[in-house]
């Protein structure tokens, strides 16, 4: 019982302190996000451009990587009050996310399934990574080109 009620609390304060965030530390926490995506997305990217040696343990831990934050639920980073038309000059989120979720949740999806298939290449040779990469990529430019501005 008292295992069970311990963790209600926790379970409790957790949800309080995920609605108890400002607009402001919602859009920072997303950009973190967004930039541990892109610390990793530039390390395959670099090896697909042959800018980076590749590394087949490299590139299966990035990958692995990018699996790890794709396996993340980011719905709290994407509460309402939080585009660029409530912060101006915090974050490119634009507002057409919040006008068709069912759109950006689909790329979202997306996003995700080139993740796994990514990961089921990334350590069989730089052939195999290329497309896999490209296709990665052209998930993340399908969603800024809808739903990113170009600016802060």
């Amino acid at each position: 019982m008292r295992k069970l009620l311990i963790s209600t609390v926790i379970a409790a304060t957790a949800a309080t302190g995920a609605f108890a965030q400002s607009p402001s530390d919602t859009a920072k926490a997303r950009r973190a996000f967004f930039t541990l995506v892109g610390f990793e997305m530039s390390t395959l990217g670099g090896m697909a451009q042959g800018k980076i040696d590749y590394d087949a343990e490299l590139a299966s831990q990035t990958a692995q990587d990018l699996m790890t934050l794709g396996g993340y639920t980011i719905t709290d980073l994407f509460a309402p009050g939080t585009s660029n038309d409530d912060l101006m000059g915090e974050t490119r989120a634009e507002a057409a996310i919040w006008e068709d979720m069912d759109g950006f949740q689909e790329k979202g999806m997306a996003f995700y399934e080139a993740v796994v298939a990514l990961n089921e290449v990334a350590g069989d040779g730089l052939d195999a990574l290329r497309p896999a990469v490209g296709q990665l990529g052209g998930t993340c430019k399908a969603c800024h080109d809808d739903y990113r501005a170009s600016d802060f």
